[in-house]
Order: C-alpha cells, then structure tokens, then sequence
C-alpha cells in the first residue's frame, strides 16, 4: 500500500493551523464574555465536534447505491454526495479527525478558562472545580460523540444527503 505524504502533510498542516487559529479565537472570545456565555460556546464547540464525528462516520459507512440511482435522476446534490464517498478516506479524515480533534482540543482551552471564571466567584477548591467541569466536558463529548456515531451509522444516507446539499451550496459544477 503506497503512502500519501502529501496528504499526510496537508492533514499536519490544517490540523496544526487550524488549532492554534480556533484556540486563539475561543480563548480571546471566551475571555472577554460572561461566565454563562463562554460555557454556552464551550458547549456550542463540543456540539459541533460530536456532528463533524457523525459525518465522518456517515461517509465511512453509506452505501453508494442510492447515490447513483439519485444522479440517475439528476438529483441536484447526488454528484456532490458521489465525489464525497469517493474521498471518504480524506472527508472522513477532516470531519472525525482534523474538525472533531481540534474542537477536542478547543474545549480542553475553553474549559480551563470556564474553571478560572468559576474559581473566581467561588470557595471551592480549584482541583474540584476542574475534576467536575473537565469530567463534565470529556463525558458530554464522549457520550455525544458515542450516541452520534449509532446514529450515523443508522442514518449515513441522509446525513450524506444533507452535507452533500449543503456542500453543493458552495460547489458549483
């Protein structure tokens, strides 16, 4: 098997630059709003971790057939949604890893910031607080992220049928 490193390269870097531009913005954004605010983009990032995860997985496991007979019909989304399937190996590389990590990482940053915030206005030790909201963090990702992938598996056509309208949206061809 012949190794891509120009896509391992590509995937370094946009993993790489990607982190450190998200984590820039939550931590500015982050330190700059009320508690309440930042636990809500914390939580709006830990959201969008969980669906890019349920992408990827989407696009590993649908099935083309449907696809083809939708281009057979000239479905407007289904030739986007084939040339996704194609590269399920990159998608599902961007959604699960690149997007889905990053935002794993993103919320490590966003929640160290909430621990701070809180420690602030609270008596509480700091190692309680950051055991409860880095438990709370890990657990709602790892939940969501295990719920999401049941239901991509269940649902990857329609999930692939959604993102390819949406790609579609931005790709014209």
């Amino acid at each position: 098997m012949k190794t891509n490193y120009k896509w391992i390269l590509t995937v370094f870097l946009l993993s790489f630059f990607l982190a450190m531009f998200f984590t820039f913005i939550a931590e500015t954004v982050i330190s700059n709003v009320s508690l309440v605010i930042g636990i809500i983009i914390t939580l709006i990032i830990v959201f969008i971790g969980i669906i890019c995860d349920m992408v990827g997985v989407a696009v590993s496991t649908v099935k083309v057939e449907p696809f083809n007979a939708m281009a057979s019909k000239k479905i407007k989304e289904a030739k986007t949604a084939l040339m996704l399937i194609k590269n399920k190996d990159k998608v599902s590389s961007i959604f699960c890893d690149v997007i889905g990590d990053v935002c794993g990482v993103i919320t490590g940053s966003t929640g160290a910031a909430i621990i701070v915030g809180i420690s602030m206005i609270s008596s509480v030790n700091t190692l309680v607080i950051s055991l409860i909201i880095m438990g709370l963090l890990s657990t709602l990702t790892i939940t969501g992220k295990a719920i999401g992938k049941n239901i991509a598996m269940r649902n990857s056509t329609k999930i692939i049928r959604t993102v390819a309208k949406i790609v579609s949206i931005f790709n014209k061809h």
